[in-house]
């Protein structure tokens, strides 16, 4: 059953968002994207504060040892980004990610492809950690990284799509990417299902991972737009995210 809603999920949660992506890709404006990554920004740290690391926590033999792994975990994903450059930009407001910078080291769009997959890859291994804890810390969890998806993959096509490629193979490339997290998913419950112990520790590397991607990747991008109006509106969102996690929460437990 478990692994039914793990496949379930993230085939699911990848084709909505890919949808959405290409959706608001179509009418895409500097003001959508900006206001689709504060949502993002909000529902991942809810969803780590509020639902992943409490749970890490209660599950945990010492708190120590599991703010040690959040640390460690954070160590790794900068380390990941620097070796692997898989941080994928969210919008033209980017600068050593802008769709410039990509084209311009990415001629046949190879790494950003690659990137896209080992990205996802990851992301599938979340998902699965939180499913097999709980079911409903698998939802949160997948809503979190979904909201952040959606511009992940309007960046993408758009980059795709500035190379020359038609739009229907920029989305056929961001679907192969996106079948890595289920790859990715599938490979984790297969490994660890049994291996309850664990669980603490991949939940702790979870929410390592969104706060790492919530302040590092997203959040410095959101601070290049200053005007009073778009700052409120930033934080109206970031807002809403955290209130999605939290009625998620209450329906959910």
């Amino acid at each position: 059953m478990t692994l039914f809603w793990i496949i379930g999920t993230c085939l699911a949660g990848g084709f909505l968002s890919l949808l959405f992506a290409f959706l608001f890709f179509k009418n895409s404006n500097i003001n959508i994207v900006t206001n689709m990554v504060s949502l993002s920004v909000g529902t991942m740290l809810g969803a780590v504060f509020l639902e992943i690391l409490p749970h890490a926590l209660d599950q945990a033999t010492d708190y120590h040892d599991t703010m040690f792994i959040v640390l460690i975990g954070l160590l790794i994903f900068f380390t990941l980004e620097k070796l692997l450059i898989w941080r994928h930009c969210h919008g033209d407001h980017c600068e050593t990610h802008s769709h410039d910078a990509q084209l311009k080291y990415n001629k046949s769009g190879n790494l950003l492809l690659i990137g896209d997959l080992s990205h996802n890859f990851i992301d599938g291994i979340l998902i699965a950690s939180a499913f097999l804890f709980e079911i409903e810390l698998g939802l949160v969890t997948a809503l979190a990284i979904y909201a952040h998806q959606i511009p992940q993959e309007m960046g993408n096509i758009s980059i795709f799509v500035h190379k020359g490629l038609k739009k229907n193979k920029a989305i056929l490339l961001n679907v192969i990417a996106n079948i890595s997290m289920t790859t990715g998913a599938v490979i984790t419950y297969i490994l660890i299902d049994s291996a309850g112990d664990i669980l603490p520790v991949l939940l702790a590397f979870t929410a390592s991972n969104l706060i790492y991607v919530a302040v590092s990747d997203l959040i410095p991008g959101l601070h290049k737009r200053t005007e009073i109006k778009e700052s409120s509106m930033q934080i109206a969102m970031i807002l809403l995210g955290v209130i999605i996690v939290y009625i998620f929460h209450l329906f959910l437990h």
